[in-house]
């Protein structure tokens, strides 16, 4: 659905408005935590920042609002501006918007119930001025529960979802009933996204399938629905966020070379689908 077949009332005026403003929305979703999913999110985004593109992410994570650390800017705190909440800007041409950024400091929990996180998820996209996008990725929570019913039902034109895994059955398992979720609710998988994969010594160049490797791209082929590529279990991954400088920054390493190659084949897909 375009943003001009969207149905507008007094009430949604406002968050069309915003959509408006906004060419490609993309949730991130995983069917269980531990998987990545944030990381990936975070290296996407600011991947195709540095490609060129207008770009924002939105962290509905309410509970576990991980990107501002994974961005290094945890100790950021968003400001208003009339009316509006003012995005915190990463350069080159990132805005980041995050329950991060709302809470006293990194050890307060949220302890809301389903309504209020969707009145806040609103508000993210209604009341933060994210002006003109050419991308707006949304992190969303593990799981197929209240935020991403919220997000379908705020953002009915949202282009798709990619789903994050791991080469574990047990992560598999849960990616797919992530996949059927998307099927259901007539949302398009963009592709999954296969974290966590084959191991590369750096002492003698050796691999080793730590969490095994290729379950992702099998169970993507079963359900019918792309892959996007493997990330590799890389130290440097996890040093980059703990250090709010995500991979996918080091242009020349592997783990960012992998992050870039799934950012073309997903703008091919979004090119071709307009």
């Amino acid at each position: 659905m375009s943003p001009t077949n969207a149905v507008i009332t007094k009430d949604n005026f406002k968050l069309n408005e915003s959509l408006d403003k906004i060419k490609h929305i993309i949730m991130v979703m995983s069917g269980k935590g531990g998987v990545g999913k944030s990381t990936v999110a975070a290296n996407l985004a600011l991947g195709l920042a540095m490609a060129g593109h207008e770009t924002g992410i939105m962290d509905v994570d309410i509970h576990g609002p991980n990107i501002p650390k994974l961005l290094g800017i945890g100790e950021k705190r968003v400001v208003a501006e009339g009316n509006y909440l003012l995005p915190v800007y990463v350069p080159p041409r990132l805005k980041v918007m995050s329950m991060g950024f709302l809470i006293q400091n990194d050890d307060t929990p949220v302890i809301w119930r389903g309504p209020v996180k969707m009145g806040v998820i609103r508000q993210f996209l209604e009341d933060v001025r994210w002006g003109d996008l050419d991308f707006l990725i949304v992190d969303l929570p593990p799981g197929t529960g209240d935020e991403p019913l919220s997000i379908i039902q705020l953002i009915p034109r949202v282009d798709g979802a990619i789903i994050v895994t791991t080469p574990q059955d047990v992560a598999l398992l849960d990616s797919r009933k992530s996949i059927n979720f998307c099927k259901q609710m007539n949302v398009r998988v963009l592709g999954v996204i296969e974290n966590m994969s084959t191991l590369v010594c750096p002492h003698c160049g050796g691999t080793i399938d730590v969490f095994k490797h290729g379950g992702g791209e099998k169970a993507a082929e079963e359900m019918g629905v792309p892959f996007l590529g493997h990330i590799p279990l890389n130290p440097s991954i996890t040093v980059g966020g703990d250090n709010g400088v995500p991979a996918v920054a080091d242009v020349n390493g592997t783990a960012g070379e992998a992050f870039m190659e799934i950012i073309d084949r997903l703008r091919k897909q979004l090119i071709e689908k307009r």
